[in-house]
């Protein structure tokens, strides 16, 4: 059995804050400046998307901490309305969250547009993104699937909207906010089910609970300022790294500076609560978010998982990949429900776990908002060829398996992880020992 020990201080920088410190930037007057950018394939799209609609910005490498060099992005602005009309389709390439969120930007500008992306995006849901901008006075044409080339008519006469989220969705939550920011007259967003709040903490806005409900209150019209941000490291990458000190036997892993967000960090408590040696060092605030160090001990074995609350789900929607093929390789069972989101992200996840521990000899029932894995009756012998379906989640849940159970596995597409994690392959190998 292969053991792992050191400390990781080059995780990736969060995605999520890193898309929506690009898109507030550009909304804001003056000058932003963005420590710590992601230099993943996705949050390089959102700053493509921003220079092809006129926004001026420069990335930049300066010192960082523990030696590093990291990635430090600056924009200038003149404000809600600093966008120009984009002379080609804005390519979004595999970006879910620069499509969706950047849609509700475009839906204030008073020009027209089209978003579009890879093959794998343009199969992705869009009417969840149209329908609120619709009902704001946006025309938006998508294909007769829903889904994109998203075409956009944006217009300066947004209307205010009080808008309940169908389902827990933090794109569609943001998009409604960043267009609202732009409306004559203040708009509420209601969230029956909570999703991770990162625009709202960035952008100051107010939340009240009203009949065990969240209301975010956006005001119309309102200028921002320019402001700096600082970008922790990616709980969903972290998720990873926990997931082999967890798997391989006498492994001892720290990781530095990762955001803790209630709304991002609620698998390490699912692990803890199923026995996983987690602790949590040097926890502080900066710029409204948590973050701390992670402490990996593999110590003790790890209950089943059984994921059924949809809050929780709401809560580990990106991490539940590696949660399912960590259960299964550890406990030989997982179970998940109420996660049909899975289904619409860069691959049907749920098709894709089902189909791929299947290869590896679990028994698993897959169901249309979760599955189940009850054992693995046979173990393989020879290499196994597990299929990403270009989903960099995928990719990496299985390498992280193989890498420390020591299961042979061949990885279609492995690339893929650069995605959100470029320097993936590297960091595992340096903390083998």
């Amino acid at each position: 059995m292969r053991v792992f020990k050191g400390e990781v201080t080059a995780l990736p920088p969060d995605k999520s804050i890193s898309h929506r410190a690009a898109l507030i930037g550009a909304l804001s007057e003056g000058t932003t400046e963005i420590t710590n950018f992601s230099a993943g394939f996705d949050n390089q799209s959102t700053l493509g998307v921003l220079k092809s609609a006129g926004i001026t910005l420069r990335q930049e490498e300066v010192d960082g901490a523990y030696g590093r060099r990291i990635r430090k992005v600056v924009i200038e602005s003149t404000g809600l309305w600093s966008f120009q009309p984009p002379s080609d389709p804005l390519m979004c390439n595999n970006s879910g969250s620069t499509m969706r969120m950047f849609a509700g930007i475009l839906a204030a500008q008073p020009f027209a547009s089209e978003l579009i992306g890879d093959s794998s995006l343009m199969k992705r849901p869009m009417k969840r993104v149209a329908d609120p901008l619709r009902l704001m006075g946006v025309a938006v044409q998508l294909s007769p699937s829903g889904t994109a080339p998203m075409y956009i008519n944006g217009t300066k006469e947004l209307k205010p909207i009080n808008y309940r989220l169908p389902v827990p969705s933090a794109q569609v939550k943001s998009l409604v906010a960043f267009a609202a920011l732009h409306a004559d007259g203040e708009s509420r967003i209601i969230e029956p089910v909570l999703s991770r709040d990162h625009t709202e903490v960035m952008l100051g806005l107010k939340s009240i609970e009203c009949d065990g409900e969240r209301v975010i209150v956006i005001p119309g019209r309102k200028a921002l300022a320019a402001k700096p941000f600082f970008i922790p490291a990616d709980p969903s990458a972290a998720c990873f790294i926990v997931a082999l000190g967890l798997l391989a036997r006498g492994s001892e892993i720290i990781i530095r500076d990762v955001c803790l967000n209630p709304t991002r960090a609620a698998f390490l408590a699912l692990l803890t609560d199923a026995g996983a040696g987690l602790t949590i060092e040097n926890q502080r605030v900066i710029g409204g978010e948590t973050i701390g160090d992670i402490l990996v001990e593999n110590h003790a074995g790890l209950e089943p998982l059984v994921i059924q609350d949809p809050q929780l789900v709401s809560f580990i929607i990106d991490e539940i990949p590696m949660l399912a093929v960590l259960s299964a390789f550890a406990s030989g069972q997982f179970e998940l429900h109420n996660a049909a989101e899975l289904r619409t992200k860069e691959s049907d996840r749920i098709d894709a776990l089902v189909v791929n521990l299947q290869r590896l000899g679990f028994d698993c029932e897959q169901y249309p908002d979760g599955f189940i894995v009850k054992g693995r009756k046979i173990t393989p012998s020879g290499t196994v060829v597990i299929e990403s379906f270009d989903d960099h989640r995928i990719a990496m849940s299985f390498a992280i398996a193989s890498k420390a159970t020591g299961c042979p596995i061949d990885i279609s597409d492995s690339d893929v992880v650069g995605v959100s994690f470029p320097n993936f392959f590297e960091l595992l190998e340096s903390l083998e020992v």
